[in-house]
């Protein structure tokens, strides 16, 4: 499939409208066994039960429904190829217990991550596993234009190699942006970006739904889909520093998906200038250390930012990730670990859990559940 070719022949199922909150226009019409949270729920269930499934009295104890009432969504579910049996299974009391289970083949997204200088594409399964990957250069500074036809070669390339026809592509990408329009705002260091309409002109070139949101906020809503914990943060160091925030178990994005700009606190009012305009915002300070070859600065300053946030928000957990992370995760915890550490003293109570995880892969797994995650209730 090239740039300029229609999509490859064969069903398009769409998210079901009901489920479809913040996701582009073009999520709008729906699967007919998915028009409830009943049964989004229900599916939910059979997907993170895996491959062993689960009985249809499991899911009514564990979705609070009614026998009758999963009897009813399981069915519909099987209609639509979506759910399968999976064997039988021995019971406390009477006849053996019919097993479900999600049928990963059923469906598909694709998960674009925009990186300021690489892409990476990626095409997998109903149950998030994957299918294909590719990897692109990628340079912000050649406009929108240029990075829109580099996404449409390496999406089009995935979708041949793979064969599928995905319900959608999520692309996460550097903020600021318009999570519900996907228009894009003043990208730090990039002011060109700002008010291009990335959802709707990649929507209408690659000729599939597209949803655009931050490459933090993806993140956080693939590490908390993982089972991070019910609130956290997560910090994403990388060619910028933006944080991710998922609270009370939803992603929270803020009345203009402006939450999470995390980088872009000033902690030294006569700091060097950021890209942003300001002075001694913690992506100067931060950034600069590193460039300078002292990341334990750059993780003291990280954690200063850290200890901000926490004091704010009262997260349970903090990670960190991204490239400048993983060059040495172990430095990084512990930097961010003593300045939290040394907070939880002067104010009492027990200090945060730091830990680094893999932060270019949670963004690529996020991208994909901006598509997914609504068809289990979860976006």
């Amino acid at each position: 499939m090239s740039s300029t070719d229609s999509p490859p022949p064969g069903p398009s199922p769409d998210l079901p409208p009901d489920l479809s909150s913040g996701l582009s226009s073009g999520l709008s019409s729906g699967l007919s066994s998915l028009r409830t949270q009943n049964a989004a729920r229900v599916l939910d269930l059979l997907r993170t039960a895996g491959a062993e499934g689960i009985s249809r009295l499991e899911l009514a104890e564990r979705a609070g429904l009614t026998p009758q009432a999963v009897s009813k969504i399981t069915a519909r579910l099987r209609a639509e190829g979506l759910v399968a049996e999976a064997g039988r299974r021995a019971s406390t009391g009477g006849k053996p217990r019919t097993v479900l289970r999600l049928v990963p083949g059923a469906g598909s997204a694709v998960g674009l991550h925009l990186d300021r200088d690489a892409l990476t594409a990626v095409a997998v399964d109903l149950a998030g596993a994957p299918l294909a990957e590719r990897r692109a250069p990628l340079a912000f500074a050649a406009g929108a234009e240029a990075v829109v036809d580099t996404a449409v070669r390496e999406v089009s390339a995935l979708l041949d190699a793979t064969g599928v026809m995905p319900f959608g592509v999520g692309v996460a990408l550097p903020g600021p942006l318009d999570h519900a329009t996907g228009v894009l705002h003043r990208v730090t260091g990039f002011p060109e970006w700002d008010g291009f309409p990335l959802r709707d002109v990649l929507a209408r070139r690659l000729g599939l739904p597209v949803v655009v949101d931050k490459d933090t906020n993806a993140a956080a809503l693939g590490l908390a889909l993982a089972g991070a914990t019910w609130s956290f943060a997560y910090l994403h160091v990388g060619t910028g520093l933006g944080a991710g925030l998922v609270l009370g178990g939803e992603v929270h994005r803020g009345a203009r998906t402006g939450a999470g700009e995390f980088g872009h606190q000033v902690v030294q009012l006569d700091g060097p200038l950021c890209g942003c305009g300001n002075r001694g915002c913690v992506e100067a300070l931060c950034l600069a250390a590193v460039a300078a070859g002292a990341p334990v600065e750059a993780a003291r300053v990280l954690g200063e930012g850290a200890a901000n946030l926490v004091g704010l928000l009262d997260v349970d957990l903090v990670l960190v990730g991204g490239r400048t992370v993983s060059a040495d995760p172990e430095l990084y915890v512990r930097g961010v670990d003593a300045v939290l550490a040394a907070r939880a003293r002067r104010v009492g109570g027990p200090p945060v859990e730091v830990r680094a995880v893999d932060g270019d892969r949670a963004v690529r797994e996020g991208a994909v559940w901006l598509v997914l995650a609504p068809l289990f209730g979860r976006g």
